[in-house]
Order: C-alpha cells, then structure tokens, then sequence
C-alpha cells in the first residue's frame, strides 16, 4: 500500500530506582489488549486531605518496558519496525519524552559505559547500514544531520569546522518555508554517511559539540531538544523513480516544571523556554486530538515546526515515554503519561515518498527514440531522418497531383508507411481545399517558397514606405519652421510701416531723399516679394500697386542687414555684365 493510516504508537518505559530512592507503587498490566500501567499515589502526597486525591490513575500504552529491560529488546520493539518503515521509502520519527533523569537520553543515545548500553540511534544505525548492504538491487545514499534547539534557537551540532567550547559558537539554524509549506533548515548541514563507522563518527562529533551545562536535578542534564536525522534515498539501477525517506530520532528536553528543579537566573530563563517549547508541543497534540480543528499550531515553537510531520503528518511516529517511579517523581510521572494518552489519539497517515529525477527520464526517452529509429530502419530497410528531403517532398506533390486527376474511383495515393509523408499529405490536400485557385496550379511546396517571395516583398515595400512616412515628417516639420519665420519678418515689417506713417507726417523730410531711385521697388520685386509672403490684410493691395513707402524703407535695411547682401550685390553685378 502506497499509504498507511495509524495512530502514533506510544510505549511506556521505567527506570530503574535507584539505591538510595523510595520506591513508588505501580503495577503493569499486560493481560489486556493493551497493556495498562496503575500508578498509585502514596498518602503522604496526598497532602493529608481526604477523598480530594484521586488514589491511583490508569494508563493504556502499546507495550510498558519495566525497570530491567534491556537495551536491545527496546530496539527491536519500538525501533526496529520503524526503521524498516523508512527503509522501504516512509518517513518515521521516535522521540522519547519525560522529565529530566527519567531515562530520555539513556534510551535514544545509550549509556557510555558498557557496549551493551547503546540506545536507538546508535542501534539503528548498525541496522540500516547492514539492511543496506544486503540489498543490491537499489543503490542507496545516506545523509545525517544533527539539530540541538535551545532556548527556541537551533544549532547545529555537525558544524564540521571546530569543536566548540561554546553553545554560541555552532552556527545557527534559522526556519524557511517555501510556497508549499514545507520546511527547511537553513544552516544545517547534511553530512553523507557512507557506513555505519563514518555514521557513528559523525554521532559522536555531535554529542561531544552538545552542551550541557549542570542542573542540580541531573549532572548529564539533557536542557536541549535533540533531533538526529537520518536520511535515505534509493533507486534501482536503470530506474527514474528516486525514494527518499528521513527518520528523525528526538530526545526532547525534560518535561519537569520550574518548581521543582531548584535553579534560578539563566538557568530559570532556560527552563521557562523548555517548557514552552513542550507546552506548544502539547498545543499542537490537542489540537490534532480535536476532530475538527482547522488550525494546528505548529509555527509557535522551531521545535513543532521541524517536528510537523512527524505530529499528524506524512509520518510513521513512536514516542516512548521515560518514567521515573521513585515516590518524589510520581506527579510528574502521572503528567507523563497524561501526555502519552494525548498523543496516542493522533492519526498519522505516512505516504510512500517516491519522485521521478527529470534527467534521468530525459536520458531514458533519448535512448528510447534511438532505440525506435534502429527499429524502423530495420523494418523500412532505410534511414530514418526527422524532416523530409526536397525530392521527397516533390514526389508526393507528383503523387497527390496524379492522384486528383485520376478519375477512377477505386484509385489510391500510397506513400509508404510513414507518418510524415501521410500528414504531409493530408497537408497538402487541405491547402488545395481551401485554395482551390492556387493550389490547383501550383505544387504546394512551390507554393511555400512562391509564399515566402511575396512575404519578404511585402516586407520590403512596408519598410519603404515608412522610411518615405519619416522623410515626408521632417520636411513638414521643416516648413513648419520657415513659415514662422515669415509670420515673425511681417510682424517686424508692420512695426516699421507704423514708424515711416509718423515720419512722413514730419515735414523736415526732404523731397529728393523721399524719391531717391534706391528706395523704390522695382515693380517686378514687389511681385516676387509679395507672392512669397504668405497675405496678410495688410499686404492684400492689388499687386500691380507701388509697395508704400514704409514698406521698401524696411525691405531695403532688410537687404542692407542681411549677411549675404555683398555676394547678392556681386552676383548682381555679375549677372548685369553677362
């Protein structure tokens, strides 16, 4: 099945009281179908007030370890499914959740004493390399990263470069979320694991960077969340289809409440941070617990955010709840186990995670076209070229023109069994359809070419007559310009006709100076001027006439002013001697 529906597993587990401890009272059913576990709350608890304590709590999990299981029986119980899980192409998750010293890091990370102490990564890492060695007909690559969120900040504790003496000295991990939702973690680095050695290196790189600094409640105090990924992808050989699967394996930060641990000033402001962080975890389990809530969450903690899967998503998840049965712990336990039930009622549905590699598709398709040319030339006995030549092009022009004067009815155009030649002429045929006075004459593809001819005229003439558009603008404009220059010289002209008005009304201007020769227009002139100057009332006297006095006073400072008077003169004279 490319889907699996389940609720997330949860299983309980009990650390060993220790010497000097009071034991708690509990027992474990396992007669049931579940599994129960009974806690009973000792008088002395109860604060001396009676009937207002419930006297002892009932919980359901899918399998309680008691105080002396071994290592390797919690792997093959919890661990082991879910690693087959991932194998196979799901996502998985197991993440371990109590308060601080119940057994968390012991459990996922194992004890460093004894060989036989390995916890799950360590164990599940020996499994998936050696399921991987096993398996020849995939070829598997294998990546770990390893993510501490402290304080609501992420760092990571892969860092390759130094080891560092400082939390603050990691790089750290920022979210990013793309335009589908999904999660990236931008800083944190994927380190390729090719065997379990290289893995387990890179493990313990992680765990010498992780810091921890001392509470009183435990010296190995576990004040971070952990998250260590393993990542899969696998195909088969000559395949496009990649699988990529990721198994994150959490050791969440103690669950315990400020109250009790007996520690003020940063390591007060650590442990408010904590358990937020779980208490936003434990939002987004009820949330997900109600059948019909539409919001989830997830963004208020980096640690649901990375999580978001694993928590009602795309996911197989097992949680193990660590208890610590010893009578000062008891309450906690029982909010423990509260939490457990919570989580129990989460549905997860894990979707087989495959995708198709573009380049690889592309490189099979090419292969495939090849291997169909060989083919058809095998059957065809010839080459297979993707376009059609020339003269095959004017052979079947030939055949469809045969073909329509044919007038037997049973006659039949065969081209060979090729799909080109076939469409080229069904082409064709719609082109004498739907030119009949053309096409009739024509070949068609004579036809293409004739086409082309007359477009790339067409083209030329259209370039043309822009360019004579262009020319045709600027001489408008052109004159444009000139005739304001005219309108401006009749402007001046009047003024100067006003002026003369006035002096001839003096009587100090002589006769002779009135009527020397040079201040006369020649008849002609006055013609030639006056049609060049566009008519204004003031000019529009019979032509024949004398222009007034006024008039040639100014046209003759005109000439006096103008800059080519000289050459004029000379030109004149010139032309007077020829």
């Amino acid at each position: 099945a490319a889907m699996v529906k389940e609720t997330i597993r949860v299983y309980a587990r009990v650390k060993p009281v220790g010497r000097r401890q009071q034991a708690g009272s509990y027992s474990v059913d396992n007669e049931e179908h579940l599994p129960s576990l009974e806690i009973t709350v000792p008088r002395d608890l109860a604060d001396g007030f009676i009937n207002n304590k419930q006297e002892s709590y009932k919980f359901k999990f899918q399998k309680i370890f008691d105080q002396e299981a071994k290592q390797d029986v919690i792997f093959d119980s919890i661990a082991k499914p879910v690693a087959e899980c991932v194998l196979s192409g799901y996502n998985g998750t197991i993440f371990a959740y109590g308060q601080t010293g119940s057994g968390k890091t012991f459990t996922i990370t194992g004890g460093a004493e004894r060989y036989s102490d390995r916890g799950i990564i360590p164990r599940t890492l020996s499994y998936i390399f050696d399921q991987l060695q096993k398996d020849s007909s995939k070829v598997y690559t294998t990546h770990v990263s390893y993510l501490e969120i402290y304080n609501e900040c992420g760092y990571d504790l892969l860092d390759p470069r130094h080891e560092a003496s400082r939390m603050e000295d990691l790089p750290k991990v920022t979210i990013m979320e793309d335009s589908d939702q999904n999660i990236h973690l931008k800083n944190l680095s994927l380190l390729q694991a090719t065997n379990e050695e290289e893995a387990l290196n890179l493990l313990f790189l992680g765990d010498t960077n992780r810091m921890i600094a001392e509470t009183p409640t435990n010296q190995a105090s576990s004040r971070s969340h952990c998250i260590f990924t393993i990542y899969i992808s696998s195909k088969e050989p000559g395949s496009a289809t990649i699988r990529r699967s990721k198994l994150h394996l959490v050791d969440l930060a103690g669950s315990e409440r400020v109250a009790k641990t007996g520690i003020g000033g940063h390591l007060l402001t650590e442990a408010k941070y904590i358990n937020l962080s779980l208490h936003y975890l434990e939002q987004v389990i009820i949330a997900l617990a109600e059948k019909n809530r539409s919001h989830i969450p997830y963004r208020n903690s980096m640690m649901t955010s990375v999580l978001r899967d694993s928590l009602g998503g795309n996911c197989m998840t097992t949680m193990i709840a660590t208890l610590a049965m010893d009578k000062r712990n008891i309450d906690e336990s029982i909010s423990t186990c509260r939490f457990a039930q919570r989580v129990a009622l989460i549905k997860n549905e894990a979707v087989l995670n495959e995708e198709i590699d573009p380049r690889l598709m592309i490189v099979q398709l090419k292969k495939e076209i090849r291997d169909l040319k060989d083919e058809l030339a095998l059957v065809t006995g010839k080459q297979r070229m993707s376009e059609l030549s020339q003269e095959e092009l004017l052979q079947l022009d030939e055949l469809i023109q045969t073909f329509l004067k044919d007038r037997d009815p049973d006659s039949s155009l065969d081209v060979g069994a090729d799909m080109r030649k076939i469409k080229y002429c069904f082409v064709h045929m719609k082109q004498i359809i739907n030119h009949p006075m053309t096409s009739g004459k024509k070949l068609f593809s004579q036809d293409i070419s004739e086409e082309k001819k007359h477009n790339e005229e067409l083209e030329k003439l259209k370039g043309l007559l822009q360019q004579r558009d262009n020319e045709i603008n600027i001489l408008v404009t052109m004159l444009k310009k000139e005739k304001n220059k005219a309108r401006d010289a009749l402007s001046q002209l009047n003024a100067a006709y006003a002026d003369l008005t006035i002096l001839k009304q003096s009587p100090s201007m002589s006769l002779e100076e009135s009527q020397s020769p040079s201040r006369y227009f020649s008849l002609e002139e006055a013609k030639v001027f006056s049609s060049s100057i566009p008519r204004s009332p003031f000019l529009s006297r019979a032509t024949g006439e004398k222009l007034s006095l006024g008039c040639q006073e100014a046209f003759e400072v005109f000439k006096q002013d103008h800059a080519d008077s000289i050459t004029i003169e000379n030109n004149k004279q010139l032309l007077k001697q020829r």
